[in-house]
């Protein structure tokens, strides 16, 4: 007979994983976003998930693709987190750099407006 494969709640792995702050966040990116686990829509957040499977979700602007390696035992600190995942996901696109980003969190100084001024083409031409 065959030893049944251990699994652990979509939700709880999320968690653990550290790609969300508590569980009831991740039950609503389970819920509301979905979740894809080997390329099947899942909107239950006690799916059952082991090692091995593809997940796919979106987390603020980024797309996460991550396949499972290992099932948490705890919500360990960020370096242990990393172990349960190998990230699969395309490299994050550059930042759009065609309009100012303050430093000081206020308006764009004199220098900050020449800058990005200089990287656009002219109305006129």
């Amino acid at each position: 007979m065959t030893e049944p494969r251990p699994t652990l709640r979509l939700d709880k792995w999320l968690w653990q994983a550290r790609f969300v702050k508590s569980r009831a966040l991740a039950a609503k990116l389970v819920e509301r976003a979905g979740v894809r686990v080997n390329g099947n829509r899942i909107a239950k957040p006690a799916y059952n998930v082991g090692a091995e499977d593809v997940l796919t979700f979106a987390v603020g602007e980024r797309i996460c693709v991550v396949r499972i390696l290992a099932l948490g035992t705890r919500r360990g600190p960020a370096p242990e987190a990393r172990t349960l995942y190998e990230d699969l996901s395309p490299p994050a696109p550059p930042k759009d750099m065609s309009r100012p980003v303050p430093v000081s969190g206020g308006r764009p100084d004199k220098r900050d407006r020449r800058r990005f001024a200089a990287g656009r083409p002219d109305a006129l031409d």
